[in-house]
């Protein structure tokens, strides 16, 4: 019997504790990508890219636990993109200890995509439940990584951060994405040559979106931004400076 409570929670015995959740990549929960040293389902990437010319993309999903495991695969919407752009198959699976699953994300848009889009993909290791001094324990651990739909047509771009432009107005300032890229980064940002703190409110800009930072401090003097990006497959890079317009330029 599986005891499955849902979404990164354990039960013993009707008491409720919140397990360990591990995030993968950049999100709306997280940033850099880790390596992880516990059993459960293990992604063989830690981004999805689907190509609209190819109609879908595939993920290996590797059952690391001592046991079988059903294998819970799902698309989430980002809570500025709600439409539905794709399904997964299969959503629910069985997976032997050691073995390795296909899981195919097919796009069901009607359109032509124009930018970029951003969803999130989450798969879940249901594993059979355990005994522990009579009672049954049921733990899952759930991997969360981001999908990012490509524009058939639309040239691949490896460092989309450098077309954000960082506009100063008075004491705010704004991150700016009029590219057709989905740009990740980490939230935490650097203004020099003060070297002050400032905080984007996510760790992601969607084609055509700006976001305003929030900024310890005046902007008196602030010349340039400094960020930290991460790639389309979500690997830290060298920190990158962005000189900061204002509104007289």
């Amino acid at each position: 019997m599986v005891n499955f409570v849902g979404c990164g929670e354990r039960r013993v015995r009707g008491f409720s504790i919140i397990s360990f959740m591990l995030f993968w990549s950049a999100s709306t929960c997280g940033f850099f990508t880790g390596v992880a040293l516990a059993d459960g389902m293990l992604p063989e990437t830690t981004v999805v890219v689907l190509y609209e010319e190819e109609g879908e993309a595939t993920i290996n999903i590797k059952n690391t636990d001592a046991g079988p495991a059903l294998l819970h695969s799902v698309v989430e919407n980002v809570p500025e993109d709600p439409q539905l752009l794709l399904i997964v198959t299969p959503p629910i699976t069985r997976v032997e200890a050691g073995d390795t699953q296909l899981v195919r994300f097919i796009s069901t848009q009607g359109e032509p995509l124009k930018t970029q889009r951003l969803k999130r993909v989450s798969f879940e290791g249901i594993p059979q439940a355990r005994t522990a001094g009579g009672a049954t324990i049921g733990i899952t651990l759930r991997q969360n990584l981001p999908l990012i739909l490509h524009p058939k047509g639309l040239p691949r771009h490896s460092t989309p951060w450098e077309l954000l432009k960082w506009k100063r107005t008075g004491q705010g300032l704004t991150a700016h994405n009029d590219s057709a890229y989905v740009v990740r980064l980490a939230p935490e940002v650097r203004l020099l040559p003060q070297g002050a703190p400032a905080t984007l409110p996510r760790a992601y800009l969607l084609p055509g979106e700006a976001l305003t930072a929030e900024v310890d401090g005046p902007l008196d003097g602030v010349a340039e931004v400094e960020i930290q990006p991460a790639t389309v497959y979500g690997f830290s890079v060298e920190n990158y400076r962005a000189p900061i317009l204002t509104d007289e330029g």
